[in-house]
């Protein structure tokens, strides 16, 4: 089941409206080195500037700016050109139509400006046949006034071959039912060589591309992968970045 809201969810549960979703799925507290805690638990993101490095997607009108509903989630990654967005492939081929990034998007409001999707980078394995270990894309992005999106925001590092469930890891994310970003701390489990799920309750249509980021402020995951993210609210998936998901990168931050 996709995780990107303009595909119609009939099995997934709806989000509550609550302005803080509390769900806890485990009586542990993450330590010092896992970053903030409880674990499991999902609530609203405080705005920031470092908050601001995830942003929604959406679709563009001809004069650039969003248009309709957003429809998923994509994080700022440090590169050379500091112009580059990490997300889901099914986020980038699942649209028709020009693509827009707004970083720190809250009701209805763009306060580090809209961002033109001006290249897209998918895996050889997606491109062929959809494969979910390769549900991963990065995209270029540009703006006004001659600034980068890095400049503006920063950028996470993009981090490939961390071990699975080392540390915890911060999920942030858009729910299409929701204007605010969402967030959850836990940590992630093996659910295949390829594949990596984490517990995290309200993660719903809209969510796929939300960044895993550890506590080193590096994205060694992406939701999305195994049923495209998931098809239920409370798990999500990612592919475990390895070769793939670098070659990627370099394709990325290299291309003219």
């Amino acid at each position: 089941m996709k995780r990107i809201s303009r595909i119609p969810l009939t099995s997934r549960p709806a989000l509550l409206g609550a302005v803080v979703m509390l769900a806890l799925t485990s009586a542990s507290v993450a330590s010092a080195d896992d970053g903030p805690g409880p674990l499991g638990v999902t609530a609203d993101v405080v705005a920031s500037v470092r908050e601001a490095r995830v942003g929604a997607l959406f679709g563009a009108d001809r004069a650039g700016r969003p248009a309709g509903s957003h429809f998923c989630t994509a994080s700022v990654v440090h590169s050379p050109r500091g112009d580059l967005i990490a997300t889901a492939a099914h986020c980038m081929t699942g649209v028709g139509g020009d693509l827009v990034f707004v970083p720190g998007y809250r009701d209805g409001r763009a306060p580090y400006g809209v961002w033109r999707v001006t290249r897209r980078f998918l895996p050889d394995s997606w491109a062929r046949d959809q494969d979910e270990d390769g549900d991963l894309a990065f995209a270029r992005v540009a703006g006004a006034h001659g600034r980068t999106v890095e400049q503006v925001v920063g950028g996470n590092r993009f981090v490939t071959g961390a071990t699975t469930g080392a540390t915890a890891v911060t999920v942030t994310g858009y729910p299409d039912s929701r204007e605010v970003p969402i967030r959850c701390t836990n940590k992630p489990r093996r659910q295949s060589p390829t594949q990596q799920r984490i517990y995290c309750p309200s993660f719903t249509s809209g969510t796929s591309g939300s960044p895993w980021i550890n506590g080193d402020h590096q994205v060694v995951g992406v939701l999305g992968g195994h049923e495209e993210g998931g098809s239920t609210d409370d798990v999500s998936y990612s592919v475990v970045l390895g070769r793939e998901a670098g070659e990627l990168y370099r394709d990325a931050t290299t291309a003219g």
